[in-house]
């Protein structure tokens, strides 16, 4: 979900990182790592940013004191970008699946640059092309190229151009998204780090703790929680709706995501303002929208009729079953037995073979008569005959699983289905 371009809103359309080169030389990226080449293969402006930065952050904080109200505020900084990500640059603007007032947008646009993860326009390009050319090389965070590349590796590492175009329109028309691409990095370094020091200094005089936690810190795990839609999503859960495409839901990461992790559903209905559907589904992103929307601020809540959402529902159930159905011991088809006549199967059964015909069909019991749960009398006086009306309650109507059991044993199918000759 991250954007290709945090620290590049030049750059073009996120799809390469670095200058232009001969074609005859392969691109750093399918070039082995060797001692004399390892820094070229890093894009130093995301690494600095998504790791050195956090990495010295989170050095700091160990001889930094947390003030309770620089936690608070940590944790409210944190649910409020997050979501400007989630409900804004994702659900708003990447998918348009609501309508959402200027005062609201505003709000989104400026607040969720203080997550560092890009602009409006980068963002939402990079993310409709991962729907576009999901699980393939044109994918900008492809998991089949692995976990941590999905993750993470993709940003930090240089990337091949893709030939990944999505339309952007759209965004590229809205004012207040043009003025946050154009503005985007003094707007971003101020709502990353300098408004949580400004609150924390102004408010309780924790200038380099406000710096620390409720912006460097803040920053770096509301960075890794969005980052674990690309790969957590895609690797770990359920498929309710397809297992096509790699998507998944994931409990875990809807806690961490604000709601994002019902990331299979979403996959399939990328439109739906909803991710998680069920009014028990940890989706906060969700239930932001609807309270936007009976303050005013938000309208025309995009859902995906009921019906054919239980279609994608109901279609993988059956794709489940039918695979975990083949995985068990059904018996030998009826079209792959061969034909027996009833001369010859009461020869066979006269000259010792344990055969019975049910339905039919001709089952070799010599195995379990000695099991059966009726007692071997019951089975072994029928040998030879059929025993179709017995079976089907003349003396016992056998359960589905007696029924199943049976269709293990069967060695032929009768011809005519059922006795057409007298005993000789």
């Amino acid at each position: 979900m991250a954007d290709s371009s945090i620290l590049n809103p030049s750059a073009t359309n996120g799809q390469g990182k670095g200058a232009a080169r001969p074609e005859s030389i392969p691109h750093i990226s399918q070039q082995p790592w060797t001692w004399s080449n390892w820094y070229h293969h890093i894009y130093w402006p995301y690494f600095t940013f998504l790791i050195i930065i956090p990495v010295l952050g989170i050095g700091e904080a160990f001889r930094t004191p947390l003030v309770r109200n620089t936690l608070l505020l940590s944790v409210v900084y944190y649910l409020i970008t997050g979501l400007c990500i989630t409900a804004g640059y994702h659900r708003l603007w990447a998918h348009r699946s609501y309508s959402a007032s200027y005062l609201l947008k505003c709000f989104f646009a400026l607040f969720g640059t203080g997550s560092l993860t890009g602009s409006i326009i980068f963002w939402a390009r990079d993310h409709r092309a991962h729907h576009r050319f999901t699980d393939t090389a044109n994918d900008p965070y492809n998991v089949r190229g692995g976990f941590f590349y999905a993750h993470i590796l993709w940003l930090i590492l240089r990337q091949p151009k893709r030939h990944n175009p999505v339309d952007i329109s759209d965004l590229r028309n809205d004012k207040l998204v043009k003025y946050q691409h154009r503005y985007y990095f003094p707007i971003a370094f101020f709502m990353t780090w300098g408004l949580p020091t400004l609150v924390a200094g102004l408010g309780w005089n924790d200038w380099y703790g406000g710096f620390i936690y409720a912006g460097i810190i803040r920053t770096f795990l509301v960075q890794q929680a969005t980052f674990c839609v690309n790969s957590m999503a895609h690797y770990f859960g359920d498929q309710t709706y397809d297992d096509i495409r790699s998507a998944r839901d994931h409990f875990v990461t809807s806690i961490v995501a604000l709601g994002e992790g019902y990331h299979n559903f979403h996959h399939q209905f990328p439109a739906d303002y909803r991710n998680g559907i069920e009014y028990y589904h940890l989706d906060i992103t969700k239930w932001l929208i609807v309270l936007c929307k009976y303050f005013r601020l938000a309208q025309d809540l995009k859902r995906f009729r009921y019906s054919e959402i239980e279609k994608c529902r109901l279609q993988q159930a059956y794709k489940k079953l039918d695979s975990k159905k083949e995985k068990l011991d059904w018996g030998p088809r009826l079209e792959e037995l061969p034909v027996m006549s009833w001369t010859e199967y009461r020869e066979k059964a006269k000259n010792g073979s344990a055969l019975l015909v049910i339905d039919g069909v001709v089952h070799s019991v010599a195995a379990f008569v000695s099991e059966h749960p009726g007692g071997e009398k019951m089975i072994s006086t029928q040998i030879g005959k059929d025993a179709s009306a017995l079976f089907n309650g003349g003396v016992y109507n056998h359960s589905g699983a007696a029924r199943n059991y049976l269709s293990t044993l069967r060695v032929a199918v009768l011809v005519g289905g059922g006795e057409v000759e007298a005993w000789k």
